[in-house]
């Protein structure tokens, strides 16, 4: 079994800037139809919701605690087996296009070739959004040379991807395409849609944690909308152009999003938050294996997809990746794992999450820079939200009397988490002056 892999990965995208997750404005066909006739992954969430931290998770299938790279800034250690790598070893050819941010952070210009990632094939930048604008895109090949490319940036990356597709090759291609879009463009922090495109939402939908709190969402959704309506009509050109070269039934697709994006409602940026809008991103595959329309409705942590990928391509998952391949689930096998996912959070806060089916709790250490230390021995309750009654996590319980048992549960089993992560034991201390203290697990 050869297939072809294609990695569609946007920046920054909420789930529900979907058709399929109640988005009415249409922004979003090409990925609706992918999620409806593919495999639809319905709770996908990352396991940190920072770039780089994602980025290496996604790369390497391993938490970002295991890594080193615990937040922005810190470059994927030279070595640190990727999925490049892995498809090298197995007779690809590995190409990477578009953002990698997994480089010194001092890197403007050309990537180091150690710094890479395995890659053979490249056209990145380290930080797109400080190498480009809207309509201005520089990206490097392998060689370092800088490629000024025309038109609006998603369309540009586009343009050059398509083109690859289009060379003649005796292997099979892994194409790893990483857009900006719908990140903010950082030199003005704005959301820059192509030309007339925020326009189209003068009056727009707003999701119920953006409506019923303070924030920038109301000077930016019409472009962060546009944007995301630009980006699946670049989700489409390539699917056309496997579908023109006859690849389309040979070719893997994963479509998914390094974090979400809650516009300054939960803390003073877009994102480093437990909350959904911060950690649920789009996710569906589309091709060999997942083609029968049949959701994943299981949780799936970003640390998930590495192996499927690897599984999809029939090349054998390495025991050190942290996930598990989606495939046993979808052909009907059963997970006796409990329904969750834990996330890692850096840079605002050491914090950690555990997501169930219903509920959101989340922990917080306390006195802890977030910027030099990566995890903790000791957290505090610091959220409990209740997804079945408050799904847009208007109302925190973590203080709630009503809730300790549920509470002392969930800290419980944030614990087992964590541990699993590879993390030593901690300590979480209730915030409640009676009652048990800690859960040690």
């Amino acid at each position: 079994m050869t297939r072809n892999v294609l990695v569609f990965f946007t920046d920054q995208q909420r789930f529900d800037t979907t058709g399929v997750h109640g988005n009415p404005h249409g922004l979003t066909p090409h990925f609706d139809r992918m999620a409806r006739e593919g495999t639809h992954v319905e709770h996908s969430f990352t396991c940190q919701p920072v770039c780089a931290p994602s980025r290496a998770a996604l790369q390497t299938g391993r938490w970002p605690t295991s890594t080193g790279c615990f937040r922005n800034g810190i470059p994927l250690p030279v070595g640190e087996p990727t999925l490049a790598h892995r498809f090298t070893a197995a007779g690809y050819e590995t190409a990477y296009m578009g953002k990698w941010h997994l480089a010194d952070d001092d890197v403007a210009g050309p990537v180091r070739p150690e710094q890479r990632g395995g890659y053979e094939r490249w056209l990145t930048s380290n930080l797109l959004e400080f190498t480009s604008d809207a309509y201005e895109t520089t990206l490097y090949d392998e060689r370092g040379e800088p490629h000024d490319l025309p038109g609006y940036r998603a369309d540009a990356l586009t343009d050059a991807a398509i083109s690859y597709l289009r060379e003649q090759r005796d292997r099979p291609f892994f194409l790893f395409l990483s857009y900006l879009e719908p990140h903010h463009q950082n030199s003005r922090d704005d959301y820059p849609a192509p030309h007339g495109y925020a326009e189209r939402y003068p009056d727009p939908w707003l999701p119920g944690d953006l409506a019923a709190l303070d924030g920038t969402t109301r000077d930016h959704i019409a472009g962060y909308y546009g944007m995301v309506r630009r980006v699946d009509e670049c989700l489409g050109r390539i699917r056309s152009t496997l579908t023109e070269l006859g690849l389309a039934e040979d070719t893997v697709v994963l479509y998914t999003s390094d974090h979400g994006c809650h516009f300054k409602t939960r803390n003073g940026e877009y994102k480093r938050s437990c909350h959904d809008a911060s950690i649920r991103v789009p996710t569906a595959f589309a091709g060999p294996g997942f083609d029968d329309g049949r959701p994943a409705r299981r949780l799936v942590s970003h640390l998930d997809l590495p192996p499927t990928l690897l599984d999809a391509a029939g090349i054998a998952v390495p025991p050190e990746m942290d996930g598990r391949s989606l495939l046993p689930l979808l052909r009907g096998e059963t997970d006796p794992r409990p329904d969750d996912v834990l996330v890692q959070i850096s840079e605002s806060q050491v914090g950690r999450a555990l997501r169930t089916p219903r509920w959101k709790y989340a922990a917080v250490a306390p006195g802890e820079d977030g910027w030099t230390t990566p995890a903790a021995a000791r957290y505090v309750d610091s959220h409990l939200y209740d997804l079945r009654d408050d799904p847009h996590e208007l109302h925190n319980l973590v203080d709630s009397p009503a809730h300790r048992d549920v509470l002392a549960q969930l800290r419980a089993r944030l614990v087992e988490r964590i541990v699993e992560a590879g993390e030593q034991r901690p300590v979480i201390s209730s915030r409640f002056r009676a009652g048990p203290a800690t859960a040690a697990g």
